[in-house]
């Protein structure tokens, strides 16, 4: 049979436009996903008053064999995104400095974690390594990889490196191909399975490019790389809040990037001067501002 391409939407929408029987068998799974992944065909039938035939033919219309792959398919939903069919009810007196607080702490605690557990070695190593390669190619995918391969960037560019981020999958293997044992390659991934990811690191090593990985230990990519810089993300369970792991990895990346610019030395300044001439002189002077930010 074909995989149901997401059994909560058909469920959704059957409790919207389907028979009446369906409609309702479909509100009882909604509202009481518990009691459907246990109760055995007959129970169902009788909560909502309907014949055996008809829940079959329920689960057939979903584009399920039967109750028992309707179950299993319900089952692997409940796993993956449970928490967001049933939250904890919203505390409405959560507004302004108790938001603030909640992302605020979230971010601070997931800096200290991953400055905590980083190999220090083996970053002043990579660090040192970037800084004298012919070409950085950095890496990524989804939404906090992929920001975090462009910030890397963002980084080394200024420091004189020839740095380029790519986060299309099809480019990142195409770019690899081409890499040679003057390239380090960037790679960020918080799986750590991301395939095309994992797919230009090999194909990058194949021609002799130095390949780091920041991810999780373990992962598909982290035995791909030469070196890894481990990042494990933990989060605190607020389905609500935005992830904080991507502060985390920022952290990281500046981390990178610092010591980098201290391995390049004193050359690295002339660059930033000009990219501080150039932006100030376009807009509001204050030499206090950021470089280029």
């Amino acid at each position: 049979m074909k995989t149901p391409a997401d059994i909560i939407m058909r469920l959704q929408l059957t409790s919207q436009d389907g028979t009446k029987s369906d409609r309702r068998l479909a509100g009882l799974v909604l509202s009481d996903l518990d009691f459907v992944s246990k109760a055995a065909i007959s129970e169902i039938a009788a909560r909502v008053g309907v014949s055996e035939p008809t829940v079959t033919r329920f689960c057939r219309n979903l584009g399920c064999d039967g109750l028992r792959d309707f179950k299993f398919y319900l089952a692997q939903a409940i796993a993956i995104g449970g928490q967001y069919l049933s939250p904890e009810p919203l505390n409405r007196d959560i507004r302004e400095q108790r938001i603030a607080s909640a992302i605020t702490e979230a971010a601070i605690a997931a800096i200290q974690r991953a400055s905590e557990n980083l190999d220090m070695k083996a970053l002043v190593d990579v660090a040192a390594r970037i800084a004298v390669s012919g070409n950085v190619l950095c890496i990524g995918s989804g939404g906090i990889s992929s920001m975090m391969a462009t910030e890397m960037q963002n980084r080394l560019f200024r420091l004189g490196l020839s740095a380029l981020a790519q986060v299309d999958g099809q480019l990142q293997r195409m770019y690899a191909a081409v890499a040679t044992t003057d390239t380090t390659l960037v790679a960020f991934s918080v799986s750590g399975y991301a395939r095309s990811v994992i797919d230009a690191v090999q194909v990058a090593r194949q021609y002799g490019a130095a390949t780091v990985a920041v991810t999780a230990p373990e992962s598909g990519l982290a035995k791909a790389a030469d070196t890894v810089i481990q990042f494990q993300p933990l989060e605190d369970g607020n389905i609500y809040k935005p992830t904080s792991s991507r502060y985390a990895l920022l952290a990281i990346v500046d981390i990178i990037a610092t010591a980098v610019a201290e391995a390049r030395g004193p050359k690295v300044l002339e660059n930033l001067r000009r990219i501080k001439q150039s932006v100030n002189t376009l807009k509001f002077d204050d030499p206090r501002l950021p470089i280029g930010d």
